[in-house]
């Protein structure tokens, strides 16, 4: 446990390099999963995530996401899914936004310790209805890896780290083609039953690339309900 806060905290040290005019913020992700797989192979998820901003004060977006799995072995596994967000916006309106995710997961254990790659391409519009570049998608490259520590308890800690790459934005053409934030985690699962899984952990983000960067610290709640 010792050697993953030690990694944490050099990966969060990272963020000291930011920019005097970053802007820190602080928020609370409350993200609630229901799982249900028809077989060996073939499943499919629902998600709902509710997140608060400006220091715990401010209503910040609410998605929903619906997708489908597919698992070909216990080495690769391949998901597709749509959310639809509504992102609260400062003049207290709301912006609708559809995003569609591919997402390729890759798990290799090695003893305790399981570590696992996802790379996620994922295209977003927003506002179809009220801008005139609303229907021109977003398009990002994010690249996720993560090491689980199992020592054969209900209790995992893990630790993680997210790139994300701008493919083409045409509202921040500033950051195109270029990588422009980061996120680190460090967490615990609880694996109550086969059925139901909680999840605590902290979030360190950093942007860069950007014309308004902001680091984000994050304190994230989960709860995952897997149906038999």
């Amino acid at each position: 446990m010792r050697k993953f806060l030690i990694l944490f905290i050099f990966a969060a040290g990272l963020t000291s390099g930011a920019k005097s005019q970053t802007v820190n913020d602080a928020g609370l992700w409350c993200t609630f999963n229901v799982e249900k797989d028809f077989n060996q192979k073939f499943g499919m998820f629902v998600t709902e995530e509710y997140r608060v901003r400006e220091n715990f004060s401010r209503n910040n977006l609410f998605y929903t996401d619906l997708g489908v799995t597919f698992k070909a072995n216990d080495f690769l596994k391949i998901s597709l899914a749509y959310r639809c967000i509504e992102k609260f916006m400062l003049d207290n309106t709301i912006s609708y936004r559809h995003r569609g995710m591919l997402d390729i997961s890759l798990k290799k254990k090695f003893g305790p310790l399981a570590v696992s790659y996802r790379q996620r391409i994922q295209a977003e519009v927003r506002n179809v209805y009220s801008s005139d570049i609303g229907n021109i998608p977003e398009w990002y490259s994010r690249n996720k890896f993560q090491i689980k520590y199992d020592f054969d308890k209900p209790v995992t800690p893990y630790i993680a780290a997210e790139f994300r790459y701008q493919i083409n934005n045409p509202r921040m053409l500033e950051s195109d083609k270029t990588w422009h934030r980061d996120r680190y985690f460090v967490g615990l699962d609880y694996k109550k039953s086969d059925m139901h899984n909680f999840g605590l952990y902290y979030m360190v983000q950093r942007e860069y690339n950007v014309s308004a960067p902001q680091n984000l610290y994050i304190v994230g709640l989960e709860y995952t309900l897997t149906l038999k």
